[in-house]
């Protein structure tokens, strides 16, 4: 089956290339009768755009989004929901150089390998302009979550190694970065002015937050909540890891502390498992964490070999991010909201739970 479709009941389909015509998407099995407006996609895709710190790209579209089917007088109709983005600033000479060489880093060497063939034109499929139709396809899956109470926040944890020092997600695409820690962000412009200056890129750690599900969301024992959390990830450009609660952390605890302590009226003590166990929601907060690897695109000569096998070398131009954050962080959450929204629906398909599962 070609990966160009994501979710089962609350799907996906993304279409479209970097320097193509256009970029977008289809949500199929949306439920009837929701409130939905391209203002509401419009506002998710505003946060995608550069702007919101000092590491991204100069590239600058207007991502104006056309919703082309699925609504009505402002509500959900129940069919597919179509939209579309044009390209409108797109640089394609400026990766004319790349026409027979492989970028370190890239997808450029394993599309060649699977197709025989690439777009080099930014990376064609493999572009992060693809994550466009993610963004706009969350903005409706959190339509769908917030009828039932639930929402999704979003923020930079940690960029170029310097860590936030406190949280506080509520307001964190109010600011640079999107970061959860407002006193670090001097720090990270320093940072990342460093790495501009020695021409090279940075990483960072990303942090997801699920407020609002009932205890019981999941699907033992191959359509586990966390795995499918991980599974939606795990596709977006550039992440190289996923934790769930404490992650990695949890190897080197015991099991005394790592524990969440059970409390009547079903609460917990503390929330080392990041409100998932058993692949089953567990009612507290969802928490997810993603490592970011720096952007490959370096303005560096690099080691390479070209279509022919021939050794090489390549120095990436055009214009691209200096780190994949904070531009993913919207990505992150909109990948989350979808897996919810879809598991939601898996939820009343199947008739399970109680009253919290029955309202939409």
């Amino acid at each position: 089956m070609p990966g160009n479709t994501f979710g089962t009941l609350f799907q996906l389909t993304t279409f479209g290339e970097s320097h193509g015509a256009a970029v977008g998407g289809i949500v199929d099995g949306c439920p009837a009768g929701l409130d939905l407006a391209t203002e509401d996609l419009q506002r998710a895709l505003d946060k995608r755009k550069p702007g919101q710190g000092g590491a991204t790209t100069s590239r600058r579209e207007a991502d104006t989004v056309h919703i082309l089917s699925g609504v009505f007088e402002g509500k959900t109709t129940g069919t597919p929901i179509a939209f579309q983005v044009i390209n409108e600033n797109q640089h394609s000479a400026d990766y004319d150089n790349l026409k027979n060489l492989f970028r370190p880093g890239h997808a450029d060497y394993g599309f060649f390998q699977k197709f025989g063939l690439r777009d080099h034109r930014g990376g064609g499929r493999s572009s992060g302009r693809e994550t466009i139709a993610r963004v706009a396809a969350g903005a409706i899956a959190d339509v769908l979550l917030a009828a039932s109470g639930i929402y999704v926040y979003a923020a930079c944890e940690e960029l170029g190694g310097i860590p936030v020092r406190s949280l506080e997600m509520e307001h964190a695409f109010d600011r640079p970065y999107f970061s959860a820690d407002e006193s670090v962000i001097p720090l990270w412009d320093e940072r990342v002015q460093a790495a501009r200056k020695d021409m090279d890129t940075l990483g960072g750690i990303t942090r997801v937050e699920i407020r609002g599900v009932p205890a019981g969301l999941g699907e033992p024992v191959f359509e586990k909540l966390d795995a499918r959390l991980a599974y939606a990830l795990m596709g977006v450009g550039a992440v190289k890891g996923v934790e769930i609660g404490d992650g990695f952390a949890a190897a080197r605890a015991t099991g005394s502390s790592n524990n969440d302590p059970i409390l009547p009226g079903g609460r917990f003590a503390s929330n080392h498992a990041g409100g998932i166990l058993g692949g089953i929601s567990s009612g507290q907060d969802i928490v997810v964490r993603c490592a970011v690897k720096p952007i490959p695109s370096v303005p560096r000569k690099q080691d390479t070999i070209d279509t022919e096998g021939h050794a090489a070398t390549v120095q990436v131009g055009g214009r691209h991010d200096l780190a994949a954050i904070p531009r993913c962080i919207p990505v992150h959450r909109a990948m989350c909201s979808l897996v919810v929204a879809d598991m939601l629906l898996m939820q009343r398909r199947m008739g399970r739970g109680d009253g919290a599962y029955r309202q939409f």
